[in-house]
This record gives structure tokens, C-alpha cells and sequence, in this order.
């Protein structure tokens, strides 16, 4: 069965209870983010028992295999107007910050008789969703608080995953400040304050820690990968290794470094640089770019070189390896964050709990 992703669930269950913990002793409850493993219930179901508060996937696909689980669900990208239906049945939650949405929300909402949660994004300087102009947010919530079906329940934000603004004590706290201007100036309590994901973590190894009034962290990397998304720090006692790799190598020959004709263009419309190494043994690996970045993956024998790929196949250069690998033998490989996500999106990639 390869290739294959090997994921340990007692390397997922000590990283969870860790940060959980480190989160929950400094006043701030979890969503686990649950879209890189595409909601494996398996996997979901760890995080729950490890404490996680919250479920937090921004696919409603991935919302439906994790039904089964008692804890809230909270839907992470923005809903589209399409899927209302869907993400008041099978989301408690969703971040939002189009009122046109939301009003679709509630439509579908009273439709089922259901009461939909909505914690309103608040876009503090990285540019991707939320509401950037202050007076706008208070226009927005006073129309929220006329729909039915619907209950604001917080504010939230993004930052790092697209303008790289890394929070700090400043930008957090000015979320804080929103909040409390929200509640005196419309006579409302809101529960939650988000305050971002896995890169808001390193704030709490420093002397501010993280501003008082962040009351939820969204996180997703820092579990799965043991390390901060700020500054890309390892966290202390942590595993970074809870996925793992596994290919099997399906051609072994020494070939010229330097493909031989008139170079144009390859499968994906590049025009690849190639460097002459001279005569190299070379191996094929049964999984290509239709499955993963070859970016994102690194291999475990440091002595493995990549050499690139085409949709179906990864090629290395095993030449200086103290193995003598062979056709059928199997290579390893570490991931990033970006390995993990398309192998466990590729369907042609196996999925093994261990």
C-alpha cells in the first residue's frame, strides 16, 4: 500500500495536550484546525480527548466526516452564499464578514429551525478576510442583531497566513479594543475573541504575553508540525514528525545528469535547469506533482537528492547513499506544512493510522 502517509496519533495526542494545555493555563481556549488531515475522524477524535474545544475546518466536506464527534464545528473560510444550506446543518460556527452572507445564513438557519453562530472577522492589517474600516463593523453588527437564526458570539482575525503580519502586542490589543467598544457602545457581550493561529503562540514566551482579552487561538501547524508559524520556531517538547512519507521506488539506473536534445518546456509549462553532475544513479518513485509539492517533502537519508519530477513520478539521485537502494525498496520522507496538506488531499495517497 504506497505511497503512503504513516500518521501517529500518539505524536498528534502529546503535541495537542501540550500546546492545549499552555493555551488553556494562560486563559485561551483551542480550535484545532482540522484541514490538513481533511478531518480524519480518527485523528479528529484524538484532539478532542486531548482538549480541544473546538472543531475548526474550512471545508464543509470535512465538517460532515467529523458529525459523529460531540464537540462544536466551527467552519474557517469565509461561507460562500451557495453552501448556506450546508453550513448552518453541519457548521455551530463560521467566521464571516459579508452581511450578505450572513443574511443568507439566517434565511437557511430559520428554515431548519436552527440558531447559527458567527464570529465576525476583523482584518487588523494582513489583508485577507475580514472588515478592514471600524465604522463599518458597527454597521455590519447592528444589522446582524436583527436577523433571526443567527447569534454573533465573537470577533476574530487572520493574521500571517497572507499579508505575513505577525501578531503582536499592538495589533491583538487593538482587536481587544474593538471588542470592548462594540460591547459599550451597543450594549452587547460577545464570548469570544480569536486572536489568530498558530503564529500568535511565540507571544506567550514573551514577558506581555499574549494581550488579556484573547480568549481563542485557532491552531492547526503548531500541532501537527510542533512549531510556532511566526518566526517558524520549534516548540519545546513537541514532535515534528507526527506525519511521515513512505514511496516505493520503481526504476533504478545511472543515466547523465543532463537530459540530452533541445530542452523546451515539461508537463507543467516550465522550462527546467538542469545541473551537470555527470553519470548518476537515479531512482523513480511511485508519486508525482498530482499528489504532492516536491517543495514540501525532505527526504530522511540526507544523502537523497531531489531531482524534480512530472505528475507521476519523483526522481532522486540515491548516488552518494550509504544504502544500495534497490526497485521495491522504500524511501522516507519528512513533510512541511504544505506535504502533509496535499498528500492527505491526494486520494492516490494512502492514509495509515499508527
Amino acid at each position: 500500500m504506497y505511497p503512503r502517509v504513516e500518521i501517529s496519533l500518539n505524536k498528534i495526542r502529546h503535541n495537542a495536550k501540550k500546546l492545549i494545555t499552555l493555551c488553556n493555563n494562560n486563559g485561551i481556549n483551542v480550535a484545532v484546525v482540522t484541514k490538513v488531515f481533511c478531518g480524519i475522524p480518527e485523528i479528529a477524535k484524538v484532539l478532542v480527548e486531548s482538549g480541544a474545544s473546538i472543531l475548526a475546518d474550512s471545508r464543509v466536506e470535512n465538517l460532515k466526516r467529523m458529525q459523529s464527534i460531540d464537540a462544536p464545528k466551527l467552519l474557517l473560510r469565509l461561507p460562500m452564499i451557495s453552501q448556506a444550506e450546508e453550513v448552518v446543518e453541519f457548521a455551530d460556527i463560521s467566521l464571516n464578514s459579508e452581511l450578505d452572507t450572513i443574511k443568507e445564513l439566517s434565511k437557511k438557519a430559520i428554515e431548519k429551525d436552527l440558531l447559527h453562530k458567527i464570529i465576525l472577522m476583523i482584518d487588523l492589517g494582513d489583508l485577507r478576510e475580514g472588515i478592514f474600516d471600524e465604522n463599518e463593523i458597527f454597521q455590519s453588527i447592528e444589522e446582524i442583531l436583527k436577523l433571526e437564526g443567527i447569534k454573533l458570539i465573537g470577533i476574530g482575525t487572520n493574521l500571517t497566513c497572507y499579508g505575513g503580519v505577525i501578531p503582536n502586542q499592538e495589533n491583538l490589543y487593538r482587536l481587544v479594543r474593538i471588542k470592548e467598544n462594540i460591547e459599550n457602545k451597543l450594549g452587547i457581550k460577545l464570548e469570544i475573541v480569536s486572536g489568530g493561529n498558530s503564529s500568535s503562540l511565540y507571544l506567550l514566551e514573551e514577558k506581555e504575553g499574549i494581550p488579556q482579552g484573547i480568549n481563542q487561538l485557532r491552531l492547526g501547524e503548531s500541532i501537527v508540525l510542533g512549531r510556532e508559524t511566526a518566526y517558524g520556531n520549534k516548540i519545546e517538547d513537541t514532535y515534528e514528525d507526527c506525519f511521515r512519507l513512505v514511496v516505493e521506488i520503481i526504476e533504478m539506473k545511472e543515466k547523465p545528469s543532463l537530459p540530452i536534445g533541445d530542452i523546451g518546456m515539461d508537463a507543467f509549462g516550465n522550462k527546467p535547469v538542469f545541473q551537470d553532475r555527470g553519470i548518476r544513479k537515479r531512482a523513480i518513485c511511485a508519486i508525482g506533482k498530482q499528489d504532492i509539492s516536491i517543495d514540501n517533502i525532505f527526504p530522511e537519508d540526507d544523502n537523497i537528492i531531489i531531482l524534480g519530477g512530472s505528475s507521476d513520478h519523483l526522481i532522486i539521485d540515491v548516488t552518494d547513499c550509504l544504502n544500495n537502494y534497490r526497485v521495491g525498496e522504500k524511501v522516507f520522507f519528512r513533510l512541511n506544512y504544505g506535504g502533509i496538506l496535499s498528500t492527505l488531499t491526494s486520494e492516490y495517497v494512502k492514509k495509515i493510522l499508527i
